[in-house]
């Protein structure tokens, strides 16, 4: 439906549009009821997807590959049609911010050169009154269990323009073209940017008036449900998180406040209603928390540059794997895949191997009775503006468990010793599993008390969660795995603690 026809239909298209959105959000947030699909089912659900779909992952030598390549002249990994994406070899020097070190550090590694925008979109439909997205069973090669729930589209723009000479990426229509459904969210985000280069994606919230066909790979849920999952290990896949943390939520007089009667003022759920809400007070006006990282970007003095692969430093190449024998980082390697439900039923390519278990968390603290999350401005390689906002603890491109004490991030120590009672939220949840194998990290976010300072540091700032959510309307100013934690801080509000 246009937008005049969301005019002649009488939907809000006015000023006040953002905030009917998030009262219509709020309550499917609070629905956890639904009589089409109960939240029991989703488990069975995608554990059928999982057997039916006649999956299979391997690894296989780098001769093995079908259509993909080392360049002769670069040793770059590469694709016969140019397109999908390259491993090439990346060289950093620098960091966020010189520590008086006249040498600066020198980091050589792969990435992952995939100069597209692709799409994640969910698809939203008014059901008995409650808005009810669309999600997916998607499988991915990389994925732990490899069927994991997804939004309703999830496809690189080299897949849904067909360069694999599959089938059609399903419900792609209302995303794309004159005959797109209602946008209610449209920002490009950012990926992984310690192993993808500059790689971004639109990610969408389109909705729908008319009732549509829906294939056994896909089910309506509440914005409920889906938070209620959020909590168990290796269910809900990045895609989702990501697009749920574009979502407005929680507006003055909306249902974000009938869902705290009742609650104590001094509870958190309470504490979190209030982050939700644009006129709590904050630690630091928007504008200001804009300018602080504005001047971390024009401070920092991190470079990248592409080098071959066979050219850098300090790596080698086997049958099977691109390694650097002192690193703990990632290995380059291959997979054949079986799958019987995607648009292509087999295929080979190279995937990113990451060690371990990295861990990612929010530091939390009740600030004048509202919620405030700890962020630092993280540079990363693959961001196009050298630094956004990030987790308070970002660990995430190695094993924390082999990390030096001397070389661990501020504040892990803490997060990983933080008693039980502080602890809101922790899960291990997944990366994106179409380009790294088995990447898993553990997001976790911990509430401190009165006895952790509000000084900050000069890379951090508090904030509120209504703040990091502006930012996220304009999209390339905080990084995936801080959108991952507002979702899954966000999944404690409406009644999950």
């Amino acid at each position: 439906m246009s937008h005049r026809a969301d005019a002649l239909a009488g939907r809000p298209t006015g000023p006040d549009t953002t905030v009917v959105l998030a009262d219509r959000l709020s309550l499917s947030a609070a629905t956890f009821d639904n009589p089409r699909f109960a939240t029991e089912e989703v488990l069975p659900w995608l554990e059928r997807a999982r057997r039916e779909g006649d999956f299979a992952v391997d690894r296989i030598p780098f001769a093995a590959l079908d259509q993909w390549s080392f360049d002769p002249e670069t040793g770059n990994l590469v694709h016969s049609t140019g397109r999908f994406f390259t491993v090439e070899g990346l060289r950093v020097t620098g960091g966020a911010r010189p520590a008086g070190n006249p040498t600066p550090p020198v980091i050589n590694q792969p990435i992952i050169n995939q100069p597209e925008t692709g799409i994640l979109g969910i698809l939203v439909r008014e059901i008995d009154g409650v808005l009810h997205l669309l999600m997916q069973a998607k499988m991915e090669p990389g994925n732990t269990g490899l069927v994991q729930l997804g939004p309703t589209v999830q496809a690189t723009r080299s897949n849904y323009t067909r360069v694999h000479r599959g089938g059609h990426t399903r419900y792609l229509e209302y995303f794309v073209g004159p005959e797109r459904g209602r946008i209610l969210v449209d920002a490009v985000q950012s990926e992984q940017g310690d192993s993808f280069l500059y790689k971004r994606n639109r990610n969408m919230v389109v909705e729908v008036s008319e009732d549509i066909p829906v294939d056994d790979g896909h089910r309506w849920m509440t914005l409920g449900q889906v938070h209620a999952l959020m909590g168990i290990d290796h269910l809900v896949n990045m895609d989702v998180r990501t697009v749920l943390s574009c979502l407005p939520l929680g507006h003055r007089g909306g249902p974000s406040r009938e869902a705290v009667a009742g609650e104590p003022a001094d509870s958190f759920q309470h504490a979190l209603t209030r982050s939700l809400d644009r006129d709590e007070p904050t630690v630091h006006g928007d504008l200001e928390l804009l300018s602080w990282l504005q001047d971390l970007r024009s401070e920092s003095y991190q470079s990248a540059r592409l080098v071959p692969l066979r050219e850098l430093a300090g790596w080698s190449r086997d049958e099977e794997a691109v390694t650097e024998p002192s690193s703990s980082c990632l290995k380059v390697i291959a997979v054949s895949v079986r799958a019987g439900t995607r648009e292509v039923s087999r295929w080979t390519q190279p995937m990113l191997e990451f060690p371990g278990q990295g861990v990612a968390a929010f530091l939390v603290k009740r600030i004048d009775g509202v919620l405030h999350v700890l962020v630092q401005g993280k540079a990363q390689p693959g961001i196009r503006d050298a630094i956004e906002i990030g987790p308070t603890v970002q660990c995430v491109s190695r094993d924390w468990r082999a990390v030096p004490p001397g070389e661990r991030p501020e504040l892990l120590d803490r997060v990983l010793g933080a008693d039980a009672a502080q602890v809101r939220f922790s899960a291990v949840l997944p990366e994106e599993g179409g380009r790294f194998y088995h990447r898993d990290n553990r997001y976790t976010v911990v509430e401190v008390g009165e006895e952790f300072p509000d000084a900050e540091p000069a890379t951090m700032r508090w904030v509120t969660l209504t703040q990091l959510k502006e930012l996220l309307r304009y999209g390339n100013h905080v990084n995936v795995e801080a959108r991952t934690l507002m979702t899954c801080l966000q999944s404690l509000w409406q009644g999950r603690r």
